[in-house]
């Protein structure tokens, strides 16, 4: 199937830059998705604090009112899902999903240069998602659908018998630590990008980062959702 060029990011005229006050801005990111990564950030935090302050002694003892605590763990987890639902009545929103759960060739190249750490930009491709922000993407996405399928077992006692409700906790655990650290990579990531969180925060990114950081987005080349085997 022949691949058609992704449209380049639309520039913003007179939106200010970190170079100068007229320096023009590529759009990157809309206000409906800012919301949903916003809106799923706050509820994550909020289950990853309730559930250091229950599974952690001098944190509970710190906080106390376990009771409170256990609710708002329970409601933020339920809901967690939420934006992410609801996001997909943005068009934007669905599009950058199609991209997310597109993997090619110049992902796997992306992925052999960083385990090189190879730091040149031309080493390592990338579309509007570089193939980290994929992988990341797709395993919260499964962590997330299956700490809520064993925590709703942990929830309500009475939807399985006493084996699966200790499995259930024992990989709700667990996995909970595994999220926990890929989360901190996660934000360390974006502490060392001040320009990627510019962009989450704004929607607009300086175009030098992103013909550096995602050359296959900003120039023709990536094919865009649906338009052959391998995209971004």
């Amino acid at each position: 199937m022949l691949r058609r060029p992704e449209a380049r990011p639309r520039a913003e005229a007179e939106t200010p830059g970190p170079d100068g006050p007229d320096r023009p801005r590529v759009s990157r990111f809309t206000p409906a998705e800012r919301w949903v990564h916003r809106a799923t950030a706050v509820l994550m935090g909020i289950c990853m604090v309730t559930a250091g302050c229950l599974y952690l002694p001098f944190l509970a003892e710190l906080v106390g009112r376990r009771a409170l605590v256990v609710t708002l763990h329970q409601w933020s987890g339920l809901l967690l899902p939420a934006p992410a639902l609801l996001g997909l009545f943005s068009r934007a929103f669905r599009s950058d999903l199609r991209r997310l759960n597109r993997f090619g060739s110049h992902d796997r190249r992306w992925l052999r240069a960083a385990l090189r750490r190879g730091q040149r930009a031309p080493s390592r491709p990338a579309g509007k998602f570089n193939a980290g922000q994929k992988l990341y993407a797709a395993y919260t996405a499964g962590a997330v659908l299956v700490m809520l399928g064993t925590g709703l077992l942990m929830w309500f006692t009475g939807l399985a018998p006493v084996l699966w409700r200790t499995g259930a906790t024992f990989v709700h655990d667990w996995l909970a630590l595994a999220l926990a650290v890929v989360i901190a990579g996660h934000v360390r990531m974006a502490v060392r990008d001040p320009e990627s969180r510019r962009g989450l925060r704004t929607g607009t990114v300086d175009p030098g980062w992103a013909r550096r950081e995602h050359p296959l987005w900003e120039h023709p080349g990536d094919s865009p959702p649906g338009c052959g085997p391998a995209g971004s």
